[in-house]
């Protein structure tokens, strides 16, 4: 097997592997480094198995709303195979397969670099290998759940967000620390599987503090409304848990004691640089790894690092960081081939604009682009609108008491969207077309001849233009 390669990718998530598929299509060699599974976090500790597990609790609410209709209780055994089986049973060969379908070559091990283009391999056995790439290396290595420095914590075998999307006996009575969306995805899908006593304790005044503050009281008041105990402006003091397995004693700034079976830590993300051997080529080894919008590492000369997903900290998110990873892919192409590297698709626009999410509580959030704070913080001429979601004809249809809100935040300048909010159930189809409107800016008045069909949610942009005055 040959050492020399035209790019090396350290990391095989979905970053990872993106950038694989972009510079093979473009007739370049690629290896990939990966010391865990092949397909990374998202595959399996995150994203995939998470909505697994939230999916029938969304299907109960759903069904409930409707009269006539109710599902029994939940088969939590069938609920847990079924994420077995979302997560290939914790087997990458099938992603192994595919980085070799797109003639990738896959190394098992540790990946750091080991000096300019170069990447030493640490494999199991403590075997080393150096590889050498010809014209790029790609860091693609993520992040990791932060455990906070809380007395006790760390020796308290807490929970994060690996051992709660591969819970194998859910607990009864649990503790969540933190209110972004790991804390409020998993304390509600818990809940639903068992953890009948779940406490959400919250640093903050409200969950979830990037999106518009209508989002975060609906998914607070749908907690409440599950049984969940959400606690704000509360810290963890202290944590003990004598016997291993046994009981865990939280200690809380409010005075009060809970004892628990279990506590998840969902307390934020470390990016993953501190140990791929950034200080071989004299970068910090942590913090951000700071890229221009090709994704090219602005601290390095000669333009052969690249950093793409969690750890260049632009967004902690799955499907930005596979788009970075292929418009990356393909400026390393032209950069290696003499092609053109300027073309619009070879720069991160989405990121800047901010970035779509759908957040999978019930009810779902979902946003694009800026926040009405953030739009006036960065000097736009704001106007916004909202909208009850549960007044459109489609949403009634779906079931008595459906519950929701839309809002649009418009640059007044050019009327066009800067950013819209919709917060419902099932809401999450919703976002791509928000997300077209807001990316390609499309005007106002030419939206007002988008017609929506009749009767479905999809009504709910007439009645926001409506609200506009058009």
């Amino acid at each position: 097997m040959s050492d020399v390669f035209d790019v090396i990718v350290i990391g095989a998530g979905p970053a990872g592997e993106n950038v694989v598929g972009r510079v093979t299509r473009g007739g370049l060699t690629a290896a990939i480094v990966e010391q865990e599974l092949a397909g990374g976090e998202c595959a399996y500790w995150a994203c995939v198995p998470s909505k697994a597990l939230l999916r029938p609790m969304e299907l109960v609410a759903e069904t409930g709303r409707m009269p006539g209709l109710k599902l029994g209780p939940i088969d939590v055994a069938a609920v847990l195979a079924r994420r077995d089986e979302t997560v290939s049973g914790y087997d990458d060969s099938g992603q192994i397969r595919w980085i070799e379908s797109v003639n990738g070559t896959p190394f098992r091990g540790k990946g750091r670099l080991a000096g300019p283009r170069q990447v030493e391999v640490t494999d199991g056995d403590g075997g080393k290998r150096l590889l050498t790439a010809r014209h790029a290396v790609v860091l693609a290595t993520g992040s990791t759940a932060a455990i906070p420095p809380v007395p006790g914590l760390a020796n308290a075998q807490p929970w994060t967000n690996r051992e709660a999307t591969g819970v194998k006996d859910v607990p009864e009575r649990l503790v969540v620390l933190g209110g972004g969306v790991v804390a409020c995805e998993m304390s509600q899908a818990l809940h639903a599987l068992g953890a009948k006593e779940t406490t959400l304790v919250v640093r903050g005044d409200r969950l979830l503090g990037r999106v518009e503050p209508f989002a975060s009281e609906m998914v607070t008041e749908s907690l409440r409304e599950y049984g969940i105990d959400v606690r704000f402006n509360t810290t963890i003091q202290k944590v003990s848990r004598p016997v291993p397995g046994g009981e865990v004693t939280v200690d809380l700034s409010d005075g009060s004691r809970i004892v628990a079976d279990e506590i998840l830590v969902a307390a934020g993300r470390n990016l993953a640089s501190f140990d791929v051997g950034l200080g071989s080529i004299g970068l910090a080894q942590e913090g951000p790894v700071a890229v221009d919008d090709s994704m090219r590492a602005t601290a390095v000369e000669d333009g052969w690092l690249y950093a793409v997903g969690d750890v260049n900290g632009r967004n902690i998110l799955t499907h930005m960081g596979k788009y970075q990873a292929r418009l990356c892919g393909d400026v390393i192409v032209a950069r290696a081939t003499g092609g053109k590297e300027d073309l619009p698709s070879m720069r991160d626009r989405s990121d800047i604009i901010g970035a779509p999410q759908v957040i999978f509580t019930d009810p779902n959030v979902c946003a694009v682009g800026r926040t009405e704070e953030r739009a006036r913080r960065e000097g736009f001429n704001v106007r916004s609108v909202e909208y009850d979601l549960g007044a459109v004809e489609g949403a009634y249809l779906l079931g008595d008491g459906y519950k929701g809100r839309a809002k649009a935040v418009v640059d007044e300048d050019r009327r066009v969207l800067l950013g819209v909010t919709f917060v419902g159930p099932g809401a999450a189809e919703l976002l791509h077309a928000a997300t077209i409107a807001v990316t390609a800016e499309v005007t106002l008045d030419d939206l007002w001849h988008a017609v929506p069909t009749f009767p479905t949610v999809s009504e709910i942009w007439l009645r926001l233009l409506e609200e506009y005055g058009l």
